[in-house]
């Protein structure tokens, strides 16, 4: 009786993983499935700058997974027909939404500054610009070197860091004129600013020197350092002296002062002492 009720359940047991294993693989199976399922999609048949608009020659239909496939795919070419790219694309890659200006903004420049932000251009120089390393979408900061204090100008010149951490839009040149009148072109650096950042960004390109340092793109902390003065940088400033704390006596404390009466001594006795015909007075 025990043997047959063992042998059930363990036909129970064995029926019950059978149905299990074939539940999990049915949904294994499909899903391996709709992964290996393709479809066609827009991505980008050459490299495209951002601020470029797209036109059909640029882009291609490709086939892709459909399960891989990152939200914001197009499936059409037409779709995309004078959107400008705010992120530059690679070959072959797939174009995304993320990538590309609203359909209201256009392309070129405008359409890559996102709400709230101002795009502000400042000249530049092989120098200023980190030997051209200075590329759009780079982070630089950028630094003002001048004199805040015009009655002592050699002492007072003083470098700060106006603004950090500021995403190049464009770096290209600008057709202007030298003494001469001839026509030169100017490097020109195109930076994304805040309203607040383009004011200070201004206001500094007219007070003195611009330079920029390039940093690292995944670097987003705020080193905030102190301005540098020249006297400082070449020891010829005096330290500034720290201030002597007040230091308060305590006031004396009063001496005690004894005194000591002296006991009135009695009035001695005078005697008359006679010695033969000496006379002398002693006292007692």
């Amino acid at each position: 009786m025990n043997r047959n009720r063992l042998l059930a359940v363990g036909l129970v047991a064995l029926l019950l993983a059978g149905f299990v294993s074939f539940a999990v693989f049915q949904i294994v199976n499909k899903a391996t499935q709709a992964q290996r399922e393709q479809t066609q999609v827009v991505a980008a048949a050459v490299d495209v700058p951002l601020g470029v608009p797209l036109e059909r020659k640029q882009l291609k239909m490709v086939k892709a997974d459909k399960g891989n496939l990152p939200p914001g795919t197009f499936k059409s070419i037409d779709e995309l027909a004078g959107r400008g790219l705010i992120y530059p694309l690679t070959r072959n890659e797939v174009v995304l939404e993320s990538k590309l200006a609203s359909k209201e903004a256009g392309a070129g420049l405008p359409a890559m500054i996102p709400d709230g932000m101002r795009a502000v251009s400042v000249k530049v120089n092989d120098v200023v610009s980190v030997a051209g390393f200075v590329q759009p979408g780079t982070r630089v900061d950028v630094l003002l070197t001048g004199q805040p204090d015009s009655r002592n100008q050699e002492e007072n010149v003083t470098t700060v860091t106006v603004l950090e951490n500021v995403k190049v839009l464009a770096a290209g040149t600008q057709l202007q004129q030298n003494a001469k009148g001839e026509a030169v072109n100017v490097p020109v650096i195109t930076l994304l600013c805040s309203p607040d950042e383009a004011q200070r960004l201004t206001l500094a390109a007219t007070q003195g020197k611009i330079q920029l340092t390039l940093r690292n793109p995944v670097d987003r902390n705020h080193a905030e350092p102190a301005a540098l003065k020249n006297a400082v940088l070449y020891r010829t400033g005096a330290p500034d002296e720290k201030p002597q704390p007040n230091v308060v006596n305590p006031p004396p404390k009063p001496h005690k002062v004894v005194i000591v009466q002296k006991k009135s001594q009695p009035a001695p006795y005078l005697v008359e002492v006679i010695r033969g015909d000496k006379r002398d007075d002693a006292k007692f």
